[in-house]
């Protein structure tokens, strides 16, 4: 077969694709497509990469290379987890696809294949951005007379010999996206999440490592399915010595069948690469967001919110709710959001999801009057959803039980008294769009907190499983309530933080990064959710005293200072706050306005510091002008003095002033006298090079305390 190459081929049929922060090296000859290299930008090329990369013939092998390419089939002499695995009826199960034509720029390949054996055309497409985010997309056409049955897609990078460990993150409600590390051994390794969600337990990226990476330096390669259904991550080394980072949609038996001339759409995997750490891999997932026309912060800057579910449960009483709201217009809040228990039936948790009407028992005049004294008191307002759920104790279940997602002839477990309405069902779809949109219609809502409160278990539509459909229809919600109310803005949150992923990022505009408010906690989980996503999308709220998931009581300047450097927010009946408290909220606030333009558009620094009791981490303006940073002591220090923190990331032969900063609260010391650079209330000055390579002396903190430090030129 005759391949057609666009573009012009500098070396044979070696194409590059090329980024400041990244290269992607392919070989397109012999029918087939290789990746012969990922990794740092190459500047010059034209040599023999082919030749350089060719395998030797070894003993009881092939009689000559192989190479396996891109689709990584067994027809071709490969030996591990293959890209396509599916079959007609048992038929077509391995396939040899051959390049039918090459269209390629400098940043972009789009490959397409064919296989007439198999009766399958496959389109690949790769786009690497300026900011070295890969985005590889694909789709698969069924060209046969009969149905083809894809039982998985994997999208495969290579990795090189000197990549040895792999991270990625583990959770549970309330504990979400723990690192863990592990070196690259013989074999797969696999994370699967099959909850029909991103899930508590879900690995936002998959990092291949360098032995020595941290965040300050070394090589990361990372990928991560952009899609909200059940997932794979993989990393696998061959007895050959090849290693391979895979990832895709993980699909239910039967799911996707293709139909004769059907195609379909595989959802996409993003691909970063950086040599500066994993502060590095963040600063191109953030760059890349941030571009984005729509992001949130291209369109104003993200207002203080107040959400009430701690303060009032499902206790809606009016009174209540406008002393809070008093409350918080007093301190400066600009949001204030009702949650879950404004809709029909909602007194408790076990009754009323799927009747998205208000319930005139608690709110005789709807909510009209509330959200007209939220908005008289300068704040917008916003409301709480759960669209894809339902109670069997409902309007909706009585008139439709059928519109659940379950097997025929069963009805799958209670997970917090409620179900999950089928949304691929046109029916339910239009239901939920149609009373949503109503009373965003209605009312004048800038803003919805759109929880999942449950795990997906036996999802069919009409003895098919649903997960990917499911998925697909609650991107079309998102996107049809955006196109009806363009200034809607939607929060991603499901039982805290278990929809936190690069696929429904495209649709939403903050995530609840965890129910977990405990700042002690949120320290780790918003310090790794922060690996891919920037500080602007993530909700980050002020709990009460003791914290309501894990009653711990920690003073309020550790709260505040973890709650600054993300969506500020509070979460908490602020009626019950002391003076003393509220004026340190108060003053917190201010500082986060003053503020949230360098914290929501700045570098992060996440200190590579010695002793691991504590934090230092901060964010520096990308033009190095000034800096925020935060230590925070998670337990005893080590010594008896800590640590020196160093402050990296700024200009080295700039001048800048250097002071704590106290409008978070005063942090609890355990010492008698401050280190000398605190005692001037103005600061001092010090270099870049003297911040990054010496640091400062912090005081001696107790556990759970945190400290402030401004940094801002001189000049």
């Amino acid at each position: 077969m005759r391949i057609s190459l666009g573009g012009t081929l500098a070396n044979s049929e070696i194409i590059t694709l090329s980024s400041p922060k990244s290269s992607l090296i392919f070989d397109a000859s012999d029918n087939n497509l290789v990746i012969k290299y990922w990794g740092a930008p190459i500047a010059s090329q034209g040599g023999d990469v082919k030749a350089a990369t060719t395998d030797p013939v070894a003993h009881s092998s092939f009689d000559l290379p192989l190479t396996s390419g891109v689709l990584r089939e067994h027809s071709r002499g490969f030996l591990g987890h293959p890209t396509i695995s599916g079959h007609r009826n048992g038929q077509a199960w391995s396939t040899l696809f051959s390049i039918t034509k090459i269209d390629h720029t400098s940043s972009s390949l789009t490959a397409h294949f064919a296989d007439a054996s198999a009766h399958l055309q496959l389109t690949l497409k790769y786009q690497l951005n300026e900011f070295g985010i890969l985005h590889v997309s694909a789709s698969l056409t069924n060209t046969g007379h009969d149905d083809y049955n894809l039982e998985a897609f994997t999208y495969w990078l290579p990795l090189p010999d000197r990549a040895s460990e792999v991270l990625d993150f583990t959770g549970r409600w309330s504990r979400e996206r723990h690192p863990q590390r592990n070196s690259i051994r013989y074999g797969l390794v696999s994370r699967e999440i099959r909850e029909g969600r991103s899930g508590h337990d879900y690995t936002i990226a998959q990092l291949a490592l360098a032995g020595n990476t941290e965040f300050g330096h070394g090589e990361v390669w990372a990928l991560s399915v952009a899609w909200s259904g059940n997932s794979v991550h993989h990393i696998e080394r061959l007895a050959s010595g090849e290693t391979s980072i895979g990832a895709g949609e993980l699909l239910e038996p039967g799911e996707i069948i293709l139909g004769a001339g059907k195609t379909h759409t595989i959802p996409p995997v993003i691909a970063n690469y950086t040599d500066a750490g994993f502060d590095g891999l963040s600063d191109n997932y953030y760059k890349w967001l941030r571009a984005r026309p729509n992001h949130p912060t291209n369109i104003r800057p993200r207002p203080i919110t107040l959400n009430v579910w701690e303060a009032i449960d499902f206790d809606h009483d009016d009174q209540k709710i406008k002393a809070i709201v008093d409350a918080a217009a007093a301190v400066g809040v600009e949001r204030f959001v009702l949650d879950d228990g404004w809709f029909n039936l909602r007194r408790h948790d076990q009754a009323g999801l799927g009747d998205w009407v208000v319930d005139k028992s608690v709110w005789p005049e709807g909510l009209g009057p509330i959200i007209k004294y939220i908005n008289d008191k300068g704040m917008e307002f916003g409301l709480w959803f759960e669209g894809e759920m339902i109670n069997p104790d409902s309007d909706l279940f009585r008139a439709h039980p059928e519109w659940i997602l379950h097997e025929a002839g069963r009805t799958p477990p209670l997970w917090r008294h409620q179900q999950v309405l089928d949304i691929t069902h046109p029916g339910a779809y239009e239901h939920v769009l149609g009373q949503v949109d109503a009373i965003l219609s209605e009312y004048n809502i800038a803003y919805i907190k759109w929880d999942h409160n449950r795990v997906l278990v036996d999802a069919g539509h009409l003895g098919q499983a649903a997960v990917h459909n499911q998925t697909a229809a609650i991107y079309r919600l998102f996107a049809e309530l955006k196109e009806r109310h363009p200034k809607l803005e939607i929060e991603s949150c499901a039982s805290g933080g278990a929809r936190i992923d690069l696929g429904v990022i495209n649709y939403v505009d903050r995530f609840w990064t965890s129910d977990n408010n405990d700042a002690l906690e949120r320290q780790t989980i918003q310090r790794w959710t922060g690996i891919a996503v920037p500080p602007e999308l993530l909700g980050t709220h002020i709990g009460p005293r003791p914290g309501n998931q894990n009653r711990r009581v920690t003073e309020i300047n550790f709260r505040a200072i973890t709650a600054l450097f993300g969506h500020a927010g509070i979460e908490w009946d602020i009626t019950k706050a002391s003076p003393s408290e509220i004026e340190v909220i108060k003053s917190w606030i201010a500082l986060y306005k003053s503020k949230r333009g360098l914290l929501h558009s700045g570098k992060a620094i996440r200190v590579d510091h010695p002793d691991q009791n504590s934090y230092v981490y901060g964010v520096v303006a990308q033009d190095k002008s000034e800096a925020l940073f935060a230590i925070a002591a998670r337990d005893m220090s080590e010594s008896t003095f800590p640590a020196m923190a160093r402050i990296p990331g700024l200009e080295s032969d700039r001048i800048y002033r250097v002071r704590a900063l106290v409008d978070a609260g005063v942090a609890q010391t355990m010492q008698r006298g401050y280190p000398a650079w605190m005692n001037n209330e103005s600061g001092i000055t010090l270099s870049g090079a003297e911040l990054a390579h010496i640091g400062l002396r912090p005081p001696i903190l107790p556990p759970e305390n945190a400290i402030l430090i401004e940094i801002s030129s001189t000049n």
